[in-house]
């Protein structure tokens, strides 16, 4: 009749279903192992065909949380933007930060249906993604901008250097032609990182990247040793396969893009939680600092990257964009992707002196 609405208890309907959907295998989390014997029982009493039982082990890992109820505490409190930040272990969440469907697929398959409970490093997961983006991932260049240091350029034969700022076209990414060109501006005046021009001493032969090589005529530098410019002039005759110092740059007086490089962290500190660890601000475990970001100066050609594309930013590391170019005020949003060697582009997120906030 209607008097009464009941759903068959668990226990009861997982038989039932698996047998009528034509499951051979059901593959179920180790927790229910105590629970077979009860799931053929049931299966022997309504008369459906058996179905086989395989169990696995959940895959945990370290200063990461897997438990809903603690998870919910970083978004009701606002440490965490959602169940899609970056930050949290949820599909969406981990996608976001750049790990690849095929990334992830091919961790899970060497993985193996393992019945061990083990406690696991990020290192290999990211490892194996970095497999899988290296090869499509298109090159470009973004140069803190609180480290850009102008490197002033002469040339002897007029046409190796433009008068003004000049577009030329080049591979994204030269092992991978498909991927097609962009286009990189060339001028006099070029920024490179300091950490990059502290290494270079005057007469010395630099290679500039998608360009050739320049000799540094001249490094001023302050009082403690940081360098305020460069001047040298193109000497694009010379051999870059003898060059100590293979530099990116970007064009100073092109119209490049304003660039946010973001580095993550994990929310907690410590490898795991136990049950008695309970979610407070001021728990010890509770990563005070998770998120960074550095502002840059990006190359043009970036102003053309979609959502969600995952790149190389030449001599820092992977990113992917979570928000494209829409207007100059605006930067663009590159977050880290960790590659299994490095979980930070810039550096590890360091507290702030009001550390109370993410």
């Amino acid at each position: 009749g209607e008097c009464y609405k009941v759903s068959p208890p668990y226990d009861f309907a997982c038989p039932w279903t698996d047998a009528h959907e034509g499951i051979t295998h059901a593959l179920r989390d180790r927790q229910y192992h105590d629970r077979d014997a009860q799931y053929h029982r049931m299966a022997e009493l309504q008369r459906v065909r058996k179905t086989e039982l395989w169990s696995f082990s959940r895959i945990n890992f370290k200063q990461c949380l897997l438990s809903k109820r603690k998870l919910n505490w970083f978004v009701n409190v606002g440490r965490v933007d959602g169940w899609t930040d970056p930050r949290m272990p949820t599909m969406r969440g981990i996608l976001r930060r750049g790990l690849s469907v095929e990334g992830l697929r091919t961790f899970i398959l060497l993985q193996g249906a393992s019945q061990n409970t083990n406690l696991m490093e990020w290192d290999k997961i990211w490892a194996e993604n970095r497999k899988i983006i290296d090869a499509s991932a298109p090159r470009y260049t973004a140069i803190t901008k609180a480290n850009a240091v102008p490197f002033v350029l002469s040339a002897a034969d007029a046409s190796e250097l433009p008068a003004q700022p000049q577009a030329r076209p080049v591979l994204k990414h030269k092992k991978a032609p498909e991927l097609g060109s962009k286009l990189k501006w060339y001028g006099s005046e070029v920024l490179i990182e300091q950490a990059d021009a502290v290494l270079i001493a005057d007469g010395e032969e630099v290679t500039l990247m998608d360009w050739g090589n320049a000799v540094v005529d001249r490094v001023h530098r302050d009082a403690s040793g940081a360098v305020l410019r460069l001047e040298g002039r193109l000497h694009l005759a010379g051999n870059v396969k003898t060059t100590k110092w293979k530099l990116t740059w970007a064009c100073a007086a092109a119209e490049n893009v304003a660039v946010q490089l973001v580095d993550l962290d994990h929310l907690i500190t410590k490898d795991h939680l136990e049950d008695e660890d309970k979610m407070d601000e001021n728990a010890p475990w509770i990563n005070q600092c998770t998120k960074e970001a550095h502002d840059a100066i990006g190359e043009p050609a970036l102003r053309l990257l979609p959502k969600g594309e995952t790149i190389q930013i030449e001599r820092r590391g992977f990113y992917i964009c979570d928000a494209p170019y829409i207007r100059p005020a605006d930067p663009i949003v590159l977050y880290f992707v960790p590659d299994g060697k490095h979980m930070y582009g810039y550096r590890k997120p360091a507290p702030k002196a009001d550390a109370s906030s993410a």
